[in-house]
């Protein structure tokens, strides 16, 4: 209860808790609590009210409930309170984009000027038109598989330049360029500024995903905006855009708002991000886990590297003992001496081979020559062949006339025949 000090005597400035807004003046002002607890006074003599609207905000702080109620014919809006004690007598599944029947009761903060309504009731209307709307595309596309995983590109480990699209001069843009070169200094961006609500922003971001779509530099592409309430996010959800995402080349990362923030670019996107500072963590690598990473690398490679050559090393030491390596005259004396024996047998095996190939061959020419016709021509005989190079054995194959070669022992002669001699009679 606010106390008011006693009027003050004539002619004295009244102070301003004394002074009631109405009666108050430029020399008596009433103060900032009278002129609050006034309103509250005056507000708190308004009864319950039933209000029909689309939930477009709802944050769960303590178990209270702080959210906007949206009227579903323009875009007028009322602050609301939930508390606790009434959330467990209201439904479970209210949230963001249900369309809702509520009592609330205006509610003046006069600590801080703050006007809201407090809701004592709340039930169910039916999904709101545009929650309605974009259940029945996402089921579509669903239907149709752009939202498959097996359809999403991965993101490459290291992007040569990264494509950005985002509001100009937003924080968004600032949390993923800052966040990113912490993690990779030497990370470069192309930027292509678009709308992130309202008319313009379907649009311009079609543009802008087409000019880093075609790029052959960009690895990867960010579409960021730093969250909002459903009717605002609506830009994100419609289906030109989606599709477009759909049929990009490039992998694409959404980060559109928060947590609580589902539009279908998150489902078509090939990697959703709950916020621009975290899409700049999962694009690129952190250069020290790297850098750790590798150095990891390099001691296990080094410890293997070790145990192998110390490993090999002690093999050689034991081979190195062995009788064979340490003293290896003996044997090869032995080998040796199997050799010599070896080669003397092989020699002899190969004498004789020869010596009787030897006497075979004189043996055979010796009948090569009993044999030979050029033996016989040695004793005095000749040998006549006809033309036709067949030899004369009748002298009935010979009439007169018959030109013949006749082979001596050296050389040959023609000859021709004066026909066949009577052969003298031989005796009884």
């Amino acid at each position: 209860m606010t106390l008011f000090e006693a009027s003050p005597a004539a002619g004295e400035t009244p102070p301003p808790d004394a002074v009631a807004p109405r009666d108050s003046t430029a020399d008596a002002p009433t103060s900032v609590a009278r002129l609050n607890t006034t309103i509250r006074d005056f507000i708190a003599r308004w009864n319950i009210v039933w209000v029909e609207g689309e939930i477009t905000s709802w944050n769960v702080r303590g178990g209270n409930v702080f959210g906007r109620l949206k009227d579903t014919q323009s875009d007028a809006q009322i602050s609301i309170r939930v508390w606790s004690s009434v959330r467990g007598r209201i439904p479970a599944d209210l949230a963001v984009g249900a369309h809702v029947v509520a009592a609330v009761k205006s509610d003046y903060f006069v600590k801080a000027g703050d006007f809201s309504f407090t809701v004592s009731a709340m039930k169910h209307v039916g999904l709101g038109d545009q929650l309605e709307r974009l259940e029945r595309l996402r089921a579509q596309l669903r239907g149709e598989g752009l939202f498959d995983a097996s359809r999403k590109k991965p993101l490459p480990f290291l992007p040569n330049t990264i494509g950005l699209i985002t509001g100009e001069r937003s924080d968004a843009e600032k949390d993923v360029h800052r966040n990113a070169e912490l993690r990779w200094p030497q990370v470069r961006f192309r930027t292509e500024y678009a709308a992130v609500q309202g008319e313009r922003c379907v649009p311009e971001t079609l543009a802008a995903l087409a000019r880093l779509d075609a790029d052959p530099e960009v690895d990867v592409i960010v579409i960021a905006r730093g969250g909002g309430d459903p009717q605002t996010l609506l830009g994100f959800s419609d289906e030109r855009l989606v599709r477009a995402v759909a049929a990009a080349s490039t992998p694409i990362v959404s980060a559109i708002g928060h947590e609580n923030d589902r539009p279908l670019l998150d489902d078509v996107a090939d990697l959703r991000a709950s916020t621009p500072t975290d899409a700049a963590k999962r694009v690129v690598p952190d250069v020290g886990e790297q850098r750790a990473l590798i150095a990891q690398l390099r001691s296990r490679a080094t410890t293997r590297l070790t145990q192998r050559i110390s490993h090999d090393i002690a093999q050689l030491e034991q081979l190195r003992t062995r009788p064979v390596l340490r003293t290896p005259d003996p044997i090869i004396d032995t080998r040796s001496q199997e050799v010599w024996l070896l080669l003397s047998r092989g020699r002899d095996t190969i004498s004789r081979h020869i010596d009787g190939a030897e006497r075979r061959t004189v043996e055979l020419r010796a009948s090569l020559r009993a044999l030979s016709p050029a033996a016989t021509l040695a004793r005095g005989y000749a040998i006549a062949h006809l033309d036709g190079g067949s030899i004369l054995r009748d002298a009935a194959d010979a009439p007169a006339g018959t030109t013949m070669t006749i082979t001596l022992e050296n050389g040959s002669v023609a000859a021709r025949s004066e026909g066949a001699a009577q052969s003298p009679s031989t005796p009884a």
